[in-house]
């Protein structure tokens, strides 16, 4: 046994390069994919890696820097608009009203809708008109149509409409940068688990270094309790490690020589000397950062839906725009009313809600899911999980804590009865603080034992404690130590496989013996229940013996388990499954379950997994929490159900609205007006968003 620190996963230091890359890669994706051309800045640059983050703050600044001008400017252009004074019946009588109306809204379009211009203008050059296009041109038509009215063409004007226009969008795109910004802060805490020095033994003295000028190679002494600064291999020295953070195994990990280590897991008691194998880009903790990354860019097949109908509808506006105004000049219509019927026509059409439906529930869905410890790799699978049949549980970790709890104390000694044997053992426990004396020391606070003092603590590498306590040399070893040393001792009553044993030795001669058990997690019941209840067969997966599987899945309840499968039938069994019509979820945090992953529907890498399993995984579980993986499959349903109610409310307005902005009714005396063209626009938008946000209602 060794002597494990239990770090909390709250230390955070700076590590600010890789956070800048981070937010630089989410801002990319940020506006849905179609504004590139608003995240230049004025000199018309890209922002660099080093600035991305401050980049990214200064984008949001500059949206709601925008909005509220925009907003301020638009309350006189809606209180001078003749159309409104019509609708809500009152008058103001202000001298050249009209050409204060067209300064301010000149402001309003080419200050506020400037992102949406320079957005306009980059899809134009790449023939790939999308939202920036249709948004562009909607604005840029009420501008001019509008300031030609002011200049005598007959008519009302468009100015409120574009100043609510633009100033609905921009708050939007405020709204969903900020969102995604959220996001980009739970990944911080993965930024953050790095050390920012490193001790380095350069000719026999140890210099303290930052850890960017760590070089492969580099010799690095870790003390006891403290992070490790860089991937490497171990040369000199034993200690365990807690890597839980990096790969959802609970368990602190023994480390010996040649053993890889991985930066940014934490060191227990002992010391080690590690040379440095990679380091910055290479390292597994930035491979887990670039793979959120990857996950940020990725679009879902309903984000590839949202871009194709913003493209056709880009052509529907401009097609029946151009189109009303051609049938009613061929009609013989008068000029100005064709003209007003092809701007209602391309308002209306424009569709801002379909802008914010996907992107703004992509944003709010990925901001809540990173902060609920889900980190989205492919946005696809995710949408998918709506669809999944099975979900195979790995035990180890996942379904229980990896942390062990004594099950039974046994005494071989009259002299020593449980409570004495577990007094006695606690002594020399108290100097470690390996999951097996923790398990220890738990038992005997709960039962309010007193923990006797204790000197000449030894570790025995690999074998287990010793010490004295009240004058008797104590040891608590585990069955290697009594395999070596050839000692005899009673036949073992703990079930054997479930638990785990460590002898308790009294003046050379065996007392008794403690088993530990591993404890299924509290969280597990709840998350079986969740998904018995949606109609999820859930299935354990382990390579423990029948008995182990057998006890743990009776349990939870669950409906079966594949017990003895070794790493490389783990494939072999889903593809089985899939091969009966199951859409089949798999979790899985080492190495060995990689295969599995990939072969899954869904793979779910569970604590972030190993950096095989992290790669090959769709979604990534910080916490290790079986509940989360319940909330994430019913997070997955609620996000898609938004996407698809968004795209309804945001284009279904348009079916009916636009044959009749185009007046096909009109000889009927059914005609939509401008003022109610752009209300309903806005109502569309602002269901949207309502709908969108509370999707943060939707995960537990």
């Amino acid at each position: 046994m060794d002597h494990t620190h239990h770090h909390h996963k709250g230390e955070h230091q700076k590590a600010k390069d890789q956070t800048d890359q981070l937010t630089e890669r989410l801002e990319e994706r940020t506006l849905h994919g179609h504004e590139h051309a608003m995240h230049k800045d004025t000199t018309g640059h890209p922002p660099h890696g080093e600035h991305g983050h401050d980049h990214h703050r200064m984008m949001i600044d500059d949206f709601q820097k925008r909005f509220w001008v925009s907003l301020v400017l638009a309350i006189p252009v809606i209180i001078l608009s003749p159309m409104v004074q019509h609708i809500l019946g009152f008058s103001v009588d202000i001298p050249y009203s009209m050409y204060i109306a067209l300064i301010l809204s000149s402001i309003i379009y080419f200050y506020g809708g400037w992102p949406f211009l320079t957005g306009l203008v980059e899809e134009v050059k790449k023939v790939a008109p999308g939202m920036m296009t249709l948004i562009g041109v909607a604005i840029t038509v009420a501008y001019l149509y509008s300031t030609a009215i002011v200049f005598g063409l007959p008519g009302m004007d468009f100015f409120w409409e574009l100043a609510t226009l633009i100033v609905i969008m921009l708050l939007g795109h405020w709204i969903e940068m900020k969102s995604v910004l959220g996001a980009s802060k739970a990944l911080e805490l993965l930024v953050s688990m790095m050390p920012s020095d490193a001790q380095v033994i350069r000719n026999g003295e140890t210099v303290t270094v930052k850890v960017e000028d760590l070089r492969p190679g580099d010799l690095i002494l870790v003390k006891p309790g403290e992070k490790v600064p860089a991937d490497g291999v171990v040369e000199q020295g034993e200690s365990y490690l807690n890597e839980s953070m990096l790969t959802g195994e609970s368990k602190p990990v023994q480390k010996r020589k040649d053993d890889n280590v991985i930066g940014g897991s934490i060191n227990g008691n002992g010391s080690l000397q590690v040379r440095v194998v990679s380091t910055g880009k290479d390292s597994y903790l930035n491979k887990v950062i670039k793979l959120v990354q990857e996950a940020q860019k990725t679009k879902s097949d309903t984000q590839r839906l949202a871009d194709k109908a913003a493209k056709w509808l880009t052509y529907v506006a401009l097609v029946a725009g151009f189109g009303t105004l051609a049938v009613w000049l061929l009609v013989g219509a008068e000029l100005d009313f064709a003209l007003e019927r092809m701007v209602t026509v391309m308002v209306i059409s424009c569709p801002h809600a379909l802008g914010l439906a996907i992107p703004l529930v992509v944003a709010i869905s990925t901001a809540v899911s990173a902060n609920n410890g889900l980190l989205i790799r492919n946005r696809t699978a995710f949408e998918n999980s709506r669809l999944i049949t099975t979900i195979i549980f790995d035990k180890t970790g996942t379904l229980t804590q990896g942390s062990h709890e004594v099950a039974q104390v046994v005494s071989f000694d009259q002299r020593y009865p449980e409570q004495e044997l577990l007094r006695l053992a606690s002594g020399v426990e108290q100097n470690s603080e390996h999951y097996i004396s923790q398990g220890i020391l738990r038992k005997v606070k709960a039962d309010g034992i007193a923990i006797p003092a204790s000197d000449n603590f030894n570790y025995l590498p690999g074998k287990g404690l010793e010490g004295t306590v009240e004058g008797s040399d104590v040891k608590v070893v585990g069955p290697n130590y009594i395999k070596e040393y050839g000692i005899q001792v009673p036949e073992s009553k703990a079930e054997e496989g479930v638990e785990t044993v460590v002898y308790v030795m009294v003046d050379q001669q065996v007392a008794g013996y403690i088993s530990m058990r591993d404890q299924i997690r509290p969280e597990s019941v709840g998350a079986i229940k969740v998904l018995k209840e949606n109609g999820i067969k859930n299935l354990l997966l382990t390579g423990d013996n029948e008995r182990v599987a057998k006890s743990v899945s009776d349990k939870l309840g669950m409906d079966g388990y594949l017990a003895n499968v070794l790493p490389h039938q783990k494939q072999e069994k889903i593809k089985e499954l899939q091969a009966q019509g199951e859409f089949v979820a798999m979790t899985g945090d080492g190495v060995n379950d990689a295969p599995a992953l990939a072969q899954a529907d869904v793979g779910i890498a569970v604590g972030s997994g190993t950096d095989v399993a992290a790669e090959t995984a769709d979604i990534i579980l910080v916490n290790s929490n079986p509940q989360d993986i319940a909330s994430l499959i019913m997070f997955g349903k609620a996000t898609y159900r938004k996407m698809i109610q968004n795209l309804i409310w945001a284009t279904g307005y348009n079916i009916v609205a636009l044959p009749l902005a185009a007046g096909v009714l009109y000889q009927q005396g059914i005609m939509v007006s401008p003022a109610i063209g752009a209300a309903l626009m806005s109502l569309s938008t602002v269901i949207v968003a309502i709908n969108a946000q509370l999707l943060r209602r939707q995960i537990k």
